[in-house]
């Protein structure tokens, strides 16, 4: 699920701009972007295992982020030892990260790949950079350059060669409308991420999303409004059969755990832009995951638009570091 970006105004006190990367960024750097992006795209396969066992969307998120947060609780408390009021300085961004950019963003994802394919659920939700663009373009009332409105197009076109709605594999609807609605809760994540005060650590940061967003989701369990079902019954991954806490601990500790801290690491070294650029290569990271643990490969039509989607999103990218 995605981790960084794009520099705008969020309603809330203006906060330091996260540090500009130098010109030539460290190879380190460009190496954690890219394992980040290798580790979160393995969530879609992990979560896909459990949903298809008997768990419910909201409580394969929920334990995610609770798991989550309780890994990185105690290494959390070290590093705040004399830092405390960095996270009252900051709190209105760990709270948007908590409840839209981690919690809202997982549970659309988990509920489009009930739906859809592991590789088609994440294409829709990189549509983020694009409603980005249209989300500044409507507040600023500045019109894109030619390569930004060039790289939409694109990317709509490439989502309507994913959907492929001549072919004779149908889309699931409500699974696109998920979709869509983890693009909404990823371009907030990027706007938080971006606003954050580069003082306050990452492991900082995705703690207090984490547990924000596992809290947010866990009273509205309680309170009957979202269904939390979990099934303590073997899980299939690729063609072997493990345990569901194989699967759950995966999705907890290499898909939240290690990828949030190694994304906002990358934000921090690279600098929001280019992190964000390389963080695109999730979509093909996860749909070869998908391939390998749950023989899922999307039709060749919705491949081709996979590559029209990154291929505008890249154009987007580009224009912007240019300017």
């Amino acid at each position: 699920m995605p981790r960084e970006e794009i520099p705008t105004q969020l309603a809330q006190p203006a906060l330091p701009a996260v540090p500009v990367a130098s010109p030539r960024p460290r190879l380190g750097g460009v190496g954690i972007a890219l394992f980040s992006s290798a580790v979160f795209g393995l969530s879609g396969s992990f979560a896909k295992s459990l949903l298809e066992a008997g768990w419910s969307p909201a409580a394969a998120v929920t334990l995610r982020m609770a798991g989550a947060a309780l890994v990185l609780l105690i290494p959390t408390l070290l590093v705040m030892r004399g830092k405390w009021p960095l996270v009252a300085s900051n709190w209105k961004s760990i709270l948007l990260f908590g409840l839209f950019g981690v919690g809202a963003c997982q549970f659309c994802y988990f509920l489009a790949v009930e739906r859809l394919d592991v590789g088609v659920a994440l294409l829709l939700e990189y549509l983020a950079p694009v409603l980005i663009v249209l989300f500044l373009w409507v507040r600023h009332r500045k019109t894109p350059k030619a390569m930004t409105i060039g790289g939409a197009l694109l990317a709509l076109a490439g989502l309507v060669a994913v959907l492929d709605l001549t072919g004779e594999t149908r889309v699931d609807p409500i699974g696109v409308l998920w979709g869509l609605g983890a693009a909404v809760g990823l371009t907030v994540y990027f706007f938080v991420s971006a606003r954050a005060d580069g003082a306050l650590p990452p492991i900082v940061l995705a703690t207090g999303g984490l547990l924000v967003g596992s809290m947010a989701m866990g009273l509205l369990g309680l309170v009957g409004v979202l269904d939390m079902q979990v099934r303590f019954v073997p899980v299939k991954l690729a063609d072997w059969e493990t345990q569901w806490w194989v699967a759950l601990g995966g999705l907890i500790l290499f898909s939240t755990v290690i990828a949030y801290v190694t994304g906002i690491m990358a934000a921090r070294a690279l600098g929001s832009k280019l992190a964000s650029f390389i963080s695109l290569t999730e979509v093909l990271f996860a749909v070869l995951w998908a391939w390998l643990l749950l023989g899922e490969l999307p039709a060749g039509v919705q491949l081709l638009g996979g590559m029209l989607i990154v291929g505008g999103v890249l154009l987007v990218r580009a224009d912007e570091l240019r300017s």
